[in-house]
């Protein structure tokens, strides 16, 4: 058994983490941190949570209460893990981040993207991105991961196949995708309240959206246009992504999926079905359905994936990961199947 901490547990993904920890045979929590609800019971923040944690409380984050700890997941806001990690990696064995500091490996994008100086730029050649479909040597032999983004992790894995195989052209690549609210974390916002998101279906970020950079990273240096949309659904994420054939004919749908089963045969985590991704089927779990097709007639390829924005999307990744830098089996205490209806 594994001691571990949560810095930033108040939130969705915090919640999500607790609820997959209280499931993991090899992790217990025994730190939870929540500055805004320090105090304040798990179970009565979060009442799904109160059978797995009826005594633990919220707390103020201190470093020397993870001191020793064998693994810190850190679910916090963009930023504020660039001024934890330098205090916190000398004192706990692992770190598996699951917010945007330590993804992107050039330093000079964080201005650009983030608009502002990164504040640890000597410390991310030392995480590893955390998308073990994709990164897994890398991963596996770390002690400091960076989790990837939902959108990202949707579109890589969508995408990957074609990409990485020279399937198509690797500049001009679209991806059109749509989040659940949930994405937007769990402050309140004018944007996300229940009056502004419902009945409504938006676009945002219009060619400066964060993911982009991170995106194109995951692809190997692809150039993607990127859209992402907010739709009046709790959890899921739907990526439509376009490409043009690499060569002079357009390949065949069958040839297509043929490539996808093969790069995925061995995961656990990634679907590869002729039948339209759909966000239901992966609720829940830590799941990613991938389809692909080849239009003749206009000469595009579309792939589309599917995942829960909060598991696949975010904390279960993060559990994945920790699996692996863990030296356990990838799969323990992850959910494969999702929850219907």
């Amino acid at each position: 058994m594994r001691d571990i901490g949560i810095i930033g547990a108040s939130g969705y993904t915090g919640a999500e983490l607790l609820r997959l920890c209280a499931q993991h045979p090899e992790l217990n929590v025994v730190y939870a941190t929540g500055d805004s609800q320090a105090g304040t019971m798990v179970a009565e923040l979060y009442p799904s949570l109160a059978a797995a944690y009826p005594q633990l409380r919220f707390e103020r984050y201190e470093p020397e209460r993870a001191a020793g700890l064998d693994l810190v997941f850190l679910g916090l806001p963009h930023g504020a893990s660039q001024s934890i990690v330098p205090e916190l990696r000398g004192q706990v064995k692992r770190i598996v981040d699951l917010a945007a500091d330590f993804r992107l490996k050039d330093p000079s994008l964080y201005p650009r993207w983030y608009g502002e100086e990164h504040q640890a730029p000597a410390l991310l050649g030392e995480f590893a991105y955390g998308l073990p479909e994709l990164f897994r040597d890398e991963v596996a032999g770390a002690h400091l991961v960076a989790s990837p983004g939902c959108y990202v992790t949707t579109a890589a894995l969508a995408l990957a196949p074609l990409v990485r195989k020279g399937l198509v052209e690797r500049r001009g690549i679209v991806v059109d995708a749509a989040s659940g609210v949930s994405g937007a974390g769990k402050g309140l916002k004018a944007t996300t309240a229940f009056c502004a998101v419902d009945e409504d279906f938006t676009a945002y970020g219009l060619l400066d959206h964060r993911h982009t950079p991170e995106i194109e990273q995951a692809l190997g240096g692809a150039q993607v246009l990127f859209t992402p949309h907010l739709a009046p659904m709790n959890r899921g994420i739907l990526a439509t992504c376009y490409a043009r054939p690499a060569g002079a004919a357009t390949p065949s749908t069958a040839d297509l999926l043929d490539a996808y089963r093969d790069t995925y045969a061995d995961e656990p985590f990634v679907v590869v079905s002729g039948r339209p991704p759909s966000t239901k089927a992966t609720l829940g779990s830590n799941t990613c359905h991938v389809t692909v097709r080849a239009d003749p007639r206009t000469g595009w390829v579309v792939a589309i994936g599917a995942l829960d924005n909060l598991v696949k999307g975010a904390s279960g990744q993060a559990v994945q990961a920790a699996n692996l830098i863990c030296g356990l089996p990838e799969a323990t205490g992850l959910p494969m199947v999702g929850m219907y209806p």
